[in-house]
């Protein structure tokens, strides 16, 4: 079972702004075809590093605020926060020893 959340308007404060580990947030839509392709990466990531990470994903055509928000203009964007700032922002796609190398600087 993934670990990864389904980060809203309604659970962002306690989910990402006031988490006690670094979160990597994957922002996505149904539609976007890279979004698809990194989308197992995100959930391994999830899985494997339970406890050190949380891993939250951001439906933009379901949460366009929070989008907005971020600055969000394509997708998929990651971004990191810690001790509920926001320290890493990247759009596009990436291998997955690319994401993880990106989270280990904040674990």
């Amino acid at each position: 079972m993934s670990k990864e959340i389904t980060i809203t308007a309604a659970n962002f404060d306690s989910e990402v702004a006031k988490a006690s580990v670094p979160v990597l947030l994957d922002f996505w839509a149904a539609w976007c075809g890279p979004c698809k392709m990194i989308a197992p990466f995100i959930e391994q990531i999830a899985d494997e590093y339970d406890g050190k990470i949380k891993v939250g994903k951001i439906n933009v055509d379901e949460e366009n605020e929070l989008a907005l928000k971020h600055s969000v203009s394509s997708i998929p964007t990651l971004a990191v926060y810690k001790n509920g700032e926001l320290v890493f922002t990247q759009a596009g796609a990436l291998p997955k020893n690319q994401i993880e190398n990106l989270i280990k600087q904040y674990i």
